[in-house]
């Protein structure tokens, strides 16, 4: 199996484990509209692989995270029923895009 150009992983830094079963959907911008690219759901790990083609054209993309979902399943309050994150691809490099969730915060980096 190929991995694609972007990944991400999430760490319920809430709880201290992965975040699995979270739904992440990957989208294009194309000139002020927003494309859906692909979906996916974390693994065990929190990890999400498969979001696309290995190769993406320089642009903005956003990865959407159903993390209301993922809380509601834990029976747990979350003031984000969903998490965007928008980035720039540039280049043929790997993008990682972590997030870093808690109930009531998250944040995010770029990983490697």
């Amino acid at each position: 199996m190929s991995v694609s150009h972007v990944t991400t992983h999430i760490l319920d830094t809430g709880a201290g484990r992965p975040a699995a079963g979270v739904a992440v959907v990957l989208y294009k911008n194309d000139g002020g509209t927003w494309q859906k690219l692909a979906g996916s759901t974390t693994d065990a790990d929190g990890r999400a692989k498969d979001l696309g083609p290995e190769q993406l054209e320089a642009g903005h993309y956003k990865l959407n995270f159903a993390t209301g979902s993922y809380y509601a399943g834990l029976q747990t309050a979350t003031f984000f029923p969903e998490v965007d994150l928008v980035f720039e691809v540039t280049g043929p490099e790997h993008y990682h895009v972590p997030l870093l969730l808690s109930p009531f915060a998250y944040s995010t980096y770029r990983g490697s």
